[in-house]
């Protein structure tokens, strides 16, 4: 495709905000400077007290790459906020971006994801997905995330999320697929119930090493990098507290309310991955390991099974 046909591309870009004034404008100032020209801009503030809807109003006022629409979130915590965007039947468009309210975009970041999506086979949902560097406060670069070598499948997606929806783009069948899904249920983060939906449906997921955002880092961030000792450490204590095993038991039931969307294949690996969750020791371990699940490092995969053997997958 050519690039002025792609550039006639719609863009939805969806935002939830919550008391986001402190670094609300370098965002908005990388949305305004995208290479991508048509891009409409839905955000769903949750009751912010400080400054943010002053400014977003601002923004409304001089949006100039199509419209930008401001809604009142749900007010039940930022998935909830994200889940009101997707099951929102207004927003339509041929590709879709969720977006934070304190990063950084690259200047092609949108383009990056539509020149991908432009491979993918029509009739199949698609995602693009990167990883990102790691902003401090004041916006100046002090990492990348975690470079993922094993490919994204549905397999790596029900035991791990491999990027932040910030970084996502996809085309409209995977959005309709995602807000289908987001009907019958809540989730544990948009970002890896996106991962899991698109592959469990068939759908193509893009990783892609290169970066194309600035993830900054900072007290009031709600996910935080997971690519130093300190993280590695609040895992293996969320680990130990059963935390991974709850967020677990919520995806399995999650995609067991969606099981009519998922291929043949997904719905036998999480009928192997429910008994690994909850039955015996040797059932446990044996489900696990006939699902063919995998975590993307060879510690993060030993961490897995630990997990399982604990009685904490």
């Amino acid at each position: 495709m050519s690039q002025s046909v792609q550039m006639k591309k719609k863009v939805a870009v969806v935002m939830a905000t919550h008391n986001g004034e402190r670094f609300w404008r370098p965002q908005l100032e990388s949305l305004r400077d995208q290479s991508h020209e048509r891009i409409n801009v839905w955000v769903s503030d949750d009751g912010s007290t400080d400054g943010t809807m002053r400014l977003l109003e601002e923004a409304r006022s001089t949006w100039p790459k199509g419209a930008f629409h401001i809604l009142s979130g749900p007010r039940e915590g930022f998935a909830e906020n994200f889940r009101s965007l997707i099951l929102n039947g207004d927003i339509v468009a041929d590709a879709y971006c969720f977006c934070d309210q304190d990063d950084v975009w690259d200047r092609d970041k949108i383009a990056k994801g539509l020149e991908w999506l432009e491979t993918v086979k029509p009739g199949l949902p698609g995602l693009f997905c990167s990883r990102t560097r790691t902003l401090d406060q004041e916006g100046h670069p002090i990492g990348q995330s975690p470079l993922f070598a094993r490919p994204p499948s549905f397999r790596n997606a029900i035991v791990q999320s491999i990027a932040g929806a910030n970084t996502m783009v996809m085309n409209h069948l995977a959005w309709e697929t995602l807000r289908i899904a987001s009907k019958s249920t809540r989730f544990v983060s948009h970002d890896w119930w996106a991962y899991m939906i698109v592959t469990g449906a068939g759908g193509i997921v893009h990783y892609s090493p290169e970066p194309h955002i600035g993830y900054r880092q900072h007290d009031r961030n709600l996910v935080g990098s997971n690519n130093s000792i300190a993280a590695r450490l609040r895992r293996y204590g969320f680990l130990m507290r059963s935390g991974f095993s709850e967020w677990t038991a919520r995806n399995l039931d999650g995609l067991r309310h969606n099981e009519r969307l998922l291929t043949e294949d997904a719905r036998a690996v999480l009928a192997e991955l429910e008994r690994a969750h909850d039955g015996g020791l040797f059932t446990r371990l044996s489900g696990l390991a006939r699902s063919g699940a995998y975590r993307q490092s060879r510690s993060a995969n030993l961490g897995l099974y630990l997990a399982c053997a604990l009685g904490k997958l």
